[in-house]
């Protein structure tokens, strides 16, 4: 009998945080997941890396790796997935313009299907409108975008609410990831 394969699409573009996507990338194919990166195209990506430094009031930017998208978003459907994972860097800045990626991002909550999100890939999910009502994380300073969408930020590394899990930043991974997995396996 044939296992089927869960998979996921992680949503990013050029300026995504190159450390987010990869160890997305990474873990779920560690657990035996499927991972296409999508983009808006299906090309080499230019990630870059976002850390902080002491003495900064906010991260700092450098030319990250260069990463191959599997898919482009126009192309991709939530019926074809499990779950979506929005990750962050700058690509949310422009990203969550995209109409045909805010459609797609809406279906994934109306089938019912598991959302999550990483630092600035929460402006995607605001900016598709299925914010309002939840409890979520992102980036501290994002958290005026996640208030005026009617959500309630918490000052965690992860939160869960529902089919919804967000993390604060890269640096949030052992949490966001030990409840990705508990959610999905418990689910």
């Amino acid at each position: 009998m044939k296992k089927t394969v869960n998979k996921i699409l992680i949503v990013t573009d050029d300026a995504g945080e190159s450390y987010e996507i990869l160890y997305a990338k990474h873990r779920f194919e560690e657990k035996g997941w499927m991972a296409h990166i999508g983009a808006t195209k299906k090309k080499r990506l230019n990630g870059v890396i976002h850390d902080f430094e002491p003495g900064w009031n906010t991260y700092i930017e450098r030319p990250g790796y260069l990463i191959e998208a599997d898919v482009a978003l126009g192309q991709a459907k939530a019926s074809s997935y499990d779950a979506v994972l929005l990750i962050g860097g700058r690509a949310p800045e422009f990203l969550r313009h995209n109409s045909k990626l805010l459609k797609l991002v809406r279906d994934f909550d109306k089938q019912g299907k598991w959302i999550f999100s990483v630092c600035h890939g929460i402006q995607i999910l605001i900016a598709a409108g299925i914010a309002g009502g939840r409890k979520l994380t992102c980036y501290c300073n994002i958290r005026f975008e996640v208030e005026q969408a009617g959500a309630k930020w918490v000052n965690k590394q992860s939160v869960v609410d529902g089919n919804f899990v967000t993390a604060q930043t890269w640096e949030s991974h052992p949490e966001f990831y030990r409840d990705i997995f508990n959610q999905l396996r418990d689910n």
